[in-house]
């Protein structure tokens, strides 16, 4: 099985090449993020099985939804989407006035958010999985947000989770941590959230194939992923250089 995940960035300027990339692209299952919603019309228009949930609305002066989207060459038997509570009310205040700041830069105010999951029915059996964007806020938010959708699994069912995790673990980027509401120890312990979320896949057994890689070009951190359950083989992964408009690369890995 080939898999790619990607998070396609909400304002993408290539979609023409993005929509191209993704028809003719060799895979059995596809997981985005940042869908936008015209762009989720026209994936609804490819052969493919597909199903998808709100990934955020971003609200700006008016509301941006954002999709998260699987598709499969294999039928979908059930699918549904993954709601996580709202952290916004959670936040300090230099983490509201960051965000006001940034907007010219496409920050906003986000509700409404959530994971996706969908059973796949295989060639070799039933597989669940999960496709996730989680909060650019403190660490510990984010592997909480993790470890709430590993709830939803089947350990004796074969998973695999896709996504946009956010993890920082560079010091070019650390600081960040702070202004969305972690911790000094967040920014100065930059490689504490990384090895926290690598003790949490073990706890799963779920392997990591492109673990040290940079999917993501301005942080220098792996911020996709594609997690299978340690019952598959992993034949290969790779980052994909070509980022078609995003500031994420697509990545892929194939599995049997």
């Amino acid at each position: 099985m080939k898999i790619y995940s990607w998070n396609m960035l909400f304002r993408n300027k290539e979609l023409d090449r993005a929509f191209e990339f993704i028809a003719h692209a060799d895979f059995d299952i596809f997981c985005l993020q940042e869908v936008p919603e015209d762009f989720l019309a026209r994936l609804k228009t490819l052969p493919f099985h597909i199903t998808d949930a709100i990934d955020v609305d971003r609200l700006f002066a008016k509301t941006n939804r954002n999709h998260l989207v699987i598709l499969s060459r294999h039928p979908i038997t059930a699918s549904g989407p993954l709601p996580w509570p709202d952290y916004w009310p959670l936040l300090p205040l230099r983490t509201k006035l960051f965000v006001r700041l940034m907007r010219p830069l496409h920050w906003s105010k986000i509700r409404n958010r959530n994971g996706l999951y969908a059973d796949v029915s295989a060639p070799n059996g039933s597989l669940r999985i999960f496709n996730l964007h989680t909060a650019l806020t403190r660490p510990s938010l984010r592997i909480r947000e993790f470890e709430r959708v590993m709830a939803e699994r089947d350990p004796s069912r074969p998973t695999i989770v896709c996504g946009d995790f956010n993890t920082i673990e560079s010091p070019r980027m650390s600081i960040l941590n702070w202004f969305v509401g972690g911790s000094f120890s967040d920014v100065f312990l930059y490689r504490r959230e990384r090895t926290r979320l690598q003790k949490h896949f073990m706890e799963h057994e779920l392997a990591n194939p492109l673990a040290g890689g940079i999917t993501h070009p301005f942080s220098q951190s792996q911020l996709d992923h594609i997690l299978v359950s340690r019952s598959f083989t992993i034949k290969n992964a790779e980052v994909i250089p070509d980022r078609m408009g995003s500031d994420h690369h697509p990545i892929r890995a194939e599995i049997s």
